[in-house]
């Protein structure tokens, strides 16, 4: 009973500190970037370092956010990124809240396993990975035309012309393809302008993007053989 209490005293103790680390943090952080959104302050398990989730990326702090550390952090025995894994956890998405139906759909097999990819219709990548899709079967796959005007100036008008044609998964291919642009002004009700506005809230910065069942995202280009470990690993 004595030790029970000890262990329960301690543990407290313990999160009154990580509580008072986790103010001071805050304070000292907003001073520094006003405006910034520190979504989470949370202690890690090496180097009394405080992790930081401030606008969609990982910083590391001393307990008193008098140093700044940036990077990833690595676990060379388990040769593992944790930065990447927690960001991973921290980004994870709602697959019921993507709307789904401002998607195209394309069903292989039976469909039973559930991918979700932001795509820009002129991004190099995405062409590569449409490429790579080809090889994978039993899989129902939700294309977002989600274009980076900033790197692609027609994307965001050749997205439209897709969506506005008669048969639009025939003509994202047509396009991914061969380059064969839908004969059409894209003035059809369209969801583009929406997506754009779904990827930034969701901070997709690069295309494609990944999102599995279980919300888990992956960005760049995977080849069929990781996709297919990436399918299994994040099923829902």
């Amino acid at each position: 009973m004595k030790f029970t209490s000890l262990a329960l005293a301690a543990t407290l103790m313990f999160a009154a500190s990580a509580q008072a680390n986790e103010s001071v943090i805050r304070k000292a952080l907003t001073g520094q970037f006003p405006g910034a959104n520190i979504a989470s302050v949370q202690k890690t398990p090496y180097s009394g370092l405080f992790e930081v989730y401030l606008d969609g990326q990982l910083i590391y702090v001393d307990a008193k956010a008098q140093y700044v550390f940036t990077g990833d952090v690595l676990d060379l025995k388990k040769r593992s990124n944790l930065t990447q894994a927690r960001l991973n956890q921290l980004q994870a998405i709602k697959w019921d809240s993507l709307p789904l139906g401002n998607a195209l759909k394309t069903v292989k097999g039976n469909g039973a396993r559930k991918l979700v990819v932001f795509s820009d219709v002129d991004c190099p990548y995405c062409r590569k990975f449409e490429a790579e899709l080809t090889k994978v079967d039993n899989i129902t796959v939700y294309t977002f035309l989600y274009p980076i005007e900033g790197l692609h100036p027609k994307a965001v008008q050749t997205s439209k012309q897709i969506w506005c044609a008669p048969d639009r998964n025939k003509a994202w291919d047509d396009y991914i393809t061969r380059g064969s642009v839908p004969s059409n002004d894209g003035k059809c009700a369209n969801p583009v302008e929406a997506t754009i506005a779904l990827g930034n809230k969701l901070k997709v910065s690069g295309t494609p993007t990944l999102i599995f069942a279980n919300g888990q995202r992956v960005p760049g280009m995977v080849p069929a053989a990781q996709l297919e470990k990436l399918l299994a690993a994040n099923a829902k």
